[in-house]
């Protein structure tokens, strides 16, 4: 069954992800804060915010560090696919609580970023969206414990793509990258279209022919459910 999706602007990213909290309170909700929001990661080579298609999706819905992050068709009823927000604010506000370095701050200190916690079916698993280790080519994205600096943290990198991120589709770039020309983000190779690619991890890769014509496999738009 299709589930409902409202396209979630970019520039309000930081309030979803800290579940209605805004920036003052990304770090520190309190118990009269709402729960966040069901989020859904979408690539634009496959879908738009109209219809997405398919989403980011926890492999075979298991909850454990290493599992595999891939792209699944949009379901109501796969528990693979509750990823909430965990943090959001600027990446200045993730350098602040130690989640990124200093020169990751420097480069994206002023743009949007958040950390996604798989949820299966409503319950917090403290495992985030994130990289095993330091972002290197096609390294694939996995769950690790949030905590984890750097490598959980995502950073809507509209600066790289500004033509596409104007109509909702930008790079994301994880929290860990070295290099700033062309930081490691998001990648999909394939098609999930085809029944051998259900398992296919969604990678980090160097973001290629930024700023003006990156590529479809490196765009990405966030919805909330």
């Amino acid at each position: 069954m299709f589930i409902k999706i409202k396209p979630l602007a970019t520039a309000a990213l930081l309030t979803v992800a800290a579940g209605g909290a805004g920036t003052a309170g990304a770090f520190s909700a309190s118990a009269a804060t709402p729960a966040p929001p069901k989020i859904a990661v979408f690539s634009a080579k496959f879908g738009t915010a109209a219809s997405p298609n398919f989403i980011e999706t926890v492999s075979h819905g298991v909850a454990k560090v290493g599992q595999p992050t891939v792209l699944n068709r949009v379901s109501g009823s796969n528990p693979g696919q509750d990823i909430i927000g965990h943090r959001g604010g600027l990446v200045s506000d993730f350098f602040k609580a130690g989640l990124v370095s200093v020169d990751v701050n420097k480069h994206y200190g002023n743009l949007n970023a958040a950390q996604l916690e798989y949820a299966p079916n409503g319950v917090p698993s403290r495992l985030c969206v994130g990289l095993e280790a330091a972002a290197y080519q096609n390294e694939r994205l996995s769950l690790q414990a949030c905590d984890t600096p750097g490598a959980t943290v995502w950073i809507i990198d509209t600066a790289d793509s500004p033509k596409t991120a104007a109509k909702g589709y930008f790079p994301i770039v994880n929290g860990s990258t070295t290099d700033f020309a062309h930081p490691f983000a998001m990648t999909y190779y394939g098609d999930p279209c085809h029944k051998r690619a259900t398992d296919k991890p969604i990678r980090v890769a160097h973001l290629l022919n930024n700023p003006t014509h990156v590529h479809d496999n490196q765009l990405w738009g966030v919805l909330k459910k």
